[in-house]
């Protein structure tokens, strides 16, 4: 696939994070940076549409000037939406405790480490607490915390639900998967060692759907940029497409185009050529 020029008028950007906005150390480049301060300067929305919570976007967003009343995000696969300035709610679809008491026992039962996220906060039951948890608190910038699922308040309601291990142990654990949970959640990779659960009615696609219905922006007006398995719903639905050159097999096959890696200023050089040409 190669790097083509607009056919229509880009409103809206819905980029990806982790993969794709920022490159391999976790940062924003100062190509990216200048890239899309020249899209928001045309009036174009862009928006940061992530696994991550709000929290987990909060520093980017502010890097970005990204902060107004104008300005949305989409945060833990869909699972929210968000108006950045007054704090306010578009779309949200929560998680049950019942959600959580299942999914724990699932993932008890398959083998691999498990977590919860609801909005101010992170929580495992493993005691021994994966590596891959710790690193998404980090990133997230959501405080961990321990917890026994009889120690969880059934009154909670969860953003997203996560299965988490090292890459092979998870993927054996995929496969092993029970019916039910996967005819009852959303169940996508959002990365090797990350596999998200969350609401059926959510995922980046519809709800950048939502978004864009909401703003009165067409989808041929909309353009998605992702890397991983839970981009694939939001580049389906997106007028441009573009998988990133380090996107998995499946997000290239379902973009029409490609760009360029997170570590050679992929999202920028995409800008470049469908927004600002």
């Amino acid at each position: 696939m190669d790097m083509g020029r607009r056919q229509s008028t880009i409103e809206l950007v819905a980029i990806d994070m982790d993969g794709t906005l920022l490159d391999p150390a976790h940062k924003l480049t100062p190509r990216v940076k200048q890239a899309i301060a020249e899209a928001r300067a045309l009036g174009v929305h862009i928006v940061l549409t992530s696994g991550r919570p709000v929290p987990g976007l909060a520093p980017f967003l502010q890097e970005l000037g990204i902060e107004g009343d104008d300005d949305y995000c989409i945060a833990c696969n869909g699972g929210l939406v968000q108006r950045i300035g007054p704090r306010e709610t578009v779309v949200e679809y929560p998680l049950s405790f019942d959600d959580f008491v299942y999914c724990e026992q699932v993932a008890r039962e398959i083998g691999v480490h498990f977590q919860a996220l609801d909005a101010q906060r992170m929580y495992t039951p493993n005691q021994d607490i994966s590596i891959y948890t710790v690193a998404d608190s980090h990133l997230s910038r959501m405080p961990l915390s321990y917890r026994r699922v009889a120690d969880i308040d059934p009154r909670m309601s969860f953003i997203k639900l996560m299965m988490i291990d090292e890459p092979e142990v998870l993927d054996a654990a995929i496969a092993r998967l029970p019916t039910a949970l996967t005819e009852r959640f959303a169940v996508l990779k959002s990365a090797p060692f990350f596999l998200e659960v969350f609401d059926r009615r959510a995922g980046k696609g519809p709800s950048l759907q939502k978004l864009a219905e909401h703003l009165g922006i067409d989808r041929a007006n909309v353009m998605s940029i992702g890397d991983q398995e839970n981009d694939l719903t939001m580049l389906q639905y997106a007028g441009t497409s573009v998988a990133m050159g380090n996107a998995i097999d499946a997000v290239k096959a379902v973009a029409r185009f490609e760009t360029a890696t997170n570590s050679e200023d992929g999202v920028a050089q995409a800008i470049e050529r469908f927004v600002l040409q």
